[in-house]
């Protein structure tokens, strides 16, 4: 009996003890420690993303390239979701029964918990009467988001567009990035994107079992604002910007401008382009789709990443080099009977044109092939032709310092470098020893395998300008309130050619345009420096002018390309002439030549699709073989070999074996 009493007060005991601590616990949990009141209440609070504004981005002068505007996403979080009017629903938003499975499923599948993406970019108009139903449809909510808005639809290879960004976008950012979020893909949006795309921020509202709103939760305690991005001024001139791409309407090509004393590129036009303003909205993947599918293809970036021959507009750079290496002076003499004899072999000057006795200057003006068909072989020869490969990289060295052959580092993503043969791209295709400085010839007069961007050869311009030094091209002279670029593009960039050897050279350029080839795109009271080129391509030629101006403390240098146009005077020489006069004048005036801006806007000189799709599908082919012409030259050599040991050892067969037989062959027998 006793023993049962104790164990009475034993077990009540314990039930006190559970009791008190329970108590003690809850106490702690309501009065002392709030975590837990945090926890359970996210069962009523909505967390919702604040998007920041992309900083938007301004020419030089301060002018507007692109902006933003409100924008509004539809949201889901499915198993919230209950039943409600589905064509109502629908007919808000501007879609079909069949488009809200399809977003409705696809939601499900990414997350059935948690919310995602239903609809993007809904216009002010759509969100205004979609937003007074929303308490209708619960489960669905309104995310504020901003979309880029173009005012003058202009530069759109250079601003590039943003989109969604994709899973390898996410994982890079180390989660910093989410499904549905925009990211920059192209240009300026993809180069600056860190600088461009401001901080996220965080609202966390108290709402009801209708998803109402009902004030901040914690006042407020755990938001965090949203921070724009900065502001970028480019180097851009809008106003040159659009008289550039006016001028390039209906032609293949590029123009690129640059300001020698700083490297600032001023004009950065694509041709064909497109209207920004197509990237941007409900409609971008069709309008994409379509671009994509344009055999003349908007979205190549043809200042930075088509290649073209520089063709006659290399020769000044040649006679720099020459001139420094001693090999010619100003007062070389070439007497020229309309083709130069190279090896074994004529090359032609252009139209077989006998230019008679030139010197340097009037061999630049005249753009006689011959003069600087000897001028390369000077170079090439100097060491004799058992040392041309050393020769040749010598020469190739002296190239590469005026930026040809390698990235100039654009503050752009997509640059190419063009294209500058080394000796031992030769020795692979002729063997080592095999080929002389007439082999090669081409090169001295900007054909051949050489290839350079716009880009390059506006900078070449610059180069010249500057007599003996450029500064890298950029895009981007200030971020935010602070006048910041990379520190590498104020440093001068020498290209080892002494200042008094521009003089000659320029003399000639600025012949060229009073006189010569370009005179028809003389501009009155401007005195413009420049050098037309015919480069010779499969079809019609490319139309090519590089210049600078004015000659005395130039503003700016410029390369104009159209493809498929012919020669360099007729079309590329008068699109120049009209970019720079508007730069130096704000103006342009009237030509003695009678030429107008207006008939270069009007004409079409884009190639016949049919013509054009057949020539790339060519010029793929030829790259295709030109990238395993080593590998084929390889086989072949290993194949001869193999051919010779069976025939040695057929002589040496006898008869009736298999090396008698292929030598019977090979007799005729």
């Amino acid at each position: 009996m006793n023993k049962f009493f104790e164990r009475r007060y034993v077990v009540t005991g314990i039930f006190i003890v559970i009791i008190l601590t329970l108590l003690a616990r809850l106490y702690y949990i309501q009065l002392i420690d709030d975590r837990y009141t945090l926890y359970a209440s996210k069962n009523v609070i909505r967390q919702s993303i604040l998007y920041p504004a992309r900083g938007p981005i301004l020419d030089r002068n301060g002018k507007i390239l692109v902006q933003n505007e409100p924008t509004y996403d539809i949201t889901v979080n499915p198993k919230e979701v209950k039943p409600f009017d589905t064509l109502a629903f629908c007919k808000l938003i501007g879609i079909d029964k069949a488009g809200f499975d399809k977003r409705l499923t696809k939601a499900i599948k990414y997350s059935p918990n948690h919310e995602s993406i239903f609809e993007k970019q809904l216009s002010v108009e759509l969100y205004a009467s979609f937003q007074e139903r929303l308490h209708e449809f619960t489960g669905f909510y309104v995310q504020n988001r901003t979309v880029r808005t173009y005012p003058d639809s202009t530069a759109a290879q250079f601003l590039g567009f943003i989109g969604e960004a994709q899973e390898r976008d996410i994982k890079r950012s180390g989660g910093y990035y989410r499904p549905g979020d925009y990211i920059g893909v192209t240009g300026v949006e993809k180069a600056y994107e860190d600088v461009l795309k401001g901080q996220r921020g965080v609202l966390n509202q108290m709402v009801d079992s209708r998803g109402a709103a009902k004030g901040s939760y914690a006042n407020g305690a755990f938001d965090t604002v949203a921070r724009s991005g900065e502001r970028l001024t480019s180097s851009l001139d809008i106003t040159l910007q659009k008289l550039g791409e006016k001028l390039m309407k209906n032609k293949l090509g590029s123009i690129v401008a640059i300001e020698p004393s700083t490297g600032e590129i001023l004009c950065y036009v694509s041709s064909p382009t497109y209207d920004p303003n197509l990237m941007v909205g409900r409609e971008r993947g069709n309008n994409a789709a379509k671009m994509y599918n344009d055999p003349y293809n908007p979205f190549f970036i043809r200042p930075i990443q088509a290649y073209y021959p520089p063709g006659s507009s290399f020769k000044p750079l040649s006679a720099l080099i020459a001139m420094q290496e001693g090999v010619i002076t100003p007062n070389t003499t070439y007497y020229c009977p309309g083709y130069y004899i190279a090896g074994n072999r004529r090359v032609p000057c252009f139209n077989h044109e006998v230019h008679g006795l030139v010197n340097l200057s009037k061999a630049v003006a005249e753009s006689c092939n011959g003069y600087f068909d000897m001028v390369f072989e000077k170079l090439i020869n100097r060491n004799g032709p058992k040392k041309t490969d050393t020769s040749f990289n010598y020469w190739r060295n002296n190239v590469a310092k005026f930026g040809l052959g390698a990235r100039l580092e654009l503050d752009m993503p997509g640059e190419g470098r063009g294209n500058l043969p080394k000796a031992s791209y030769y020795d692979k295709i002729y063997h080592k020893g095999g080929w002389r400085s007439s082999t090669v010839i081409s090169l001295g007069i900007g054909q051949g395998e050489l290839l350079a961007t716009p880009l390059q050869l506006a900078n070449i311009e610059a180069t010249i300008a500057n007599h003996g030094f450029f500064y890298k091209p950029h895009l981007i002279k200030a971020i935010g309130d602070k006048q910041i670029i990379k520190q590498e593009y104020t440093i001068k960039n020498y290209v080892g050619v002494d200042p008094q050897y521009f003089d000659p050279v320029i003399d000639g350029m600025q012949s060229v345009v009073d006189f010569g080839t370009a005179k028809g795109s003389k501009i009155p009271g401007i005195v413009m420096c420049g050098k037309t080129g015919t480069a010779q391509v499969k079809g019609l030629d490319n139309s090519v002018f590089v210049a600078f101006a004015p000659r005395d403390n130039p503003k700016i240098a410029i390369a104009v390309v159209v493809e498929n146009a012919g020669q360099g005077g007729r079309w590329a020489a008068p699109i120049a002439s009209f970019i720079v006069e508007e730069y130096l004048r704000r103006s342009i005036s009237e030509r003695p030549s009678g030429i107008t801006p207006e008939y270069y806007m009007n004409a079409n000189l884009l190639p016949d699709l049919s013509i054009y799709a057949s020539k790339m599908k060519k010029e793929h082919m030829r790259d295709s073989i030109r990238s395993v012409r080593v590998d084929s030259i390889k086989k072949a050599k290993a194949d001869s070999m193999k051919k010779a040991a069976q025939i040695k050892t057929a002589k040496n067969s006898k008869p009736g074996s298999l090396g008698s037989l292929f030598a019977d062959r090979r007799a005729g027998k």
